[in-house]
């Protein structure tokens, strides 16, 4: 945007879709374009981690929209609507690693950071980009579209983590309008540096890049970021989450903030 329209674009915009302003790290003059204020920094302080790194957070701001354990390599997309996790990770046979271990739903709104943290500290063992569909994925798609997470375009960072070595896979859905996601702790993976790792057209397939030795990450730090609001689905094997411990009480609907503890979500 030229730049003698910038603050009042940005503050319009934000007024528009209920962004917090204040907690940007830049003021609304600084941002070039609407795509670069989606993908804003947040100030230092504005959100908080446990103190004991052994408790997993919120990997972003949302709303939780389903959680519980994967069972038959089965997760709860919404109330009588299931998913393979198999099919999510675009793997045969991958849901059996996580058997018996727990799923994360939480939905990201326009108003929402759109930067993707770590939720725990370990090592990044592969990243895949799996093209897709771009169909909604806000409530009434959720509840109504059948497999609609293995069904839209997605990003999957897999790692270990750090002090039971189980299985981590955070798994970042595209939407309607929402194809584009660029990674944060390994920029080589985009295309360049104005374009992200998905809805490039120019990656048609499944794409995977793995890393040998694995790539250390700790709790918290920026992993992708979304260029507008859409869903992270997070998956944890049982041994990753007998060694952790959380807060209690999460629930369906629940507005989390990045760095909250999420450990004892669901029943």
């Amino acid at each position: 945007m030229p730049a003698p329209f910038r603050g009042s674009a940005i503050r319009s915009f934000a007024r528009l879709v209920g962004a917090d302003l204040d907690e940007a790290a830049r003021e609304p003059t600084a941002y070039r374009s609407i795509s670069e204020f989606f993908t804003r920094e947040l100030r230092d302080g504005v959100r908080s981690w446990p103190p004991d790194l052994d408790v997993p957070a919120s990997p972003v701001d949302g709303v939780i929209g389903a959680h519980g354990t994967i069972r038959r390599g089965i997760a709860l997309q919404a109330k009588g609507m299931e998913y393979s996790v198999s099919e999510l990770l675009a793997e045969a046979g991958s849901a059996d690693r996580f058997e018996g271990g727990r799923f994360l739903t939480i939905y990201l709104s326009p108003r929402h950071y759109h930067r993707i943290h770590a939720p725990v500290g370990g090592s990044v063992i592969r990243v895949r980009h799996v093209p897709g569909a771009l169909l909604p994925v806000n409530e009434p798609a959720v509840r109504g579209l059948s497999s609609l997470f293995p069904r839209n375009e997605r990003v999957i960072v897999e790692f270990d983590e750090r002090r039971s070595g189980g299985r981590v896979a955070l798994v970042a859905v595209g939407a309607f309008n929402v194809g584009r996601i660029s990674s944060l702790f390994d920029p080589s993976l985009n295309v360049s540096p104005d374009r992200g790792i998905s809805n490039l057209g120019d990656r048609s397939s499944l794409s995977t890049w793995e890393y040998d030795p694995p790539s250390k990450i700790d709790r918290g730090s920026q992993l992708l970021a979304f260029h507008l609001g859409s869903t992270v689905v997070l998956l944890f094997q049982a041994d990753a989450l007998d060694e952790m411990r959380g807060l209690h009480g999460l629930a369906v609907g629940h507005e989390v903030r990045l760095g909250e503890p999420i450990e004892g979500f669901g029943g």
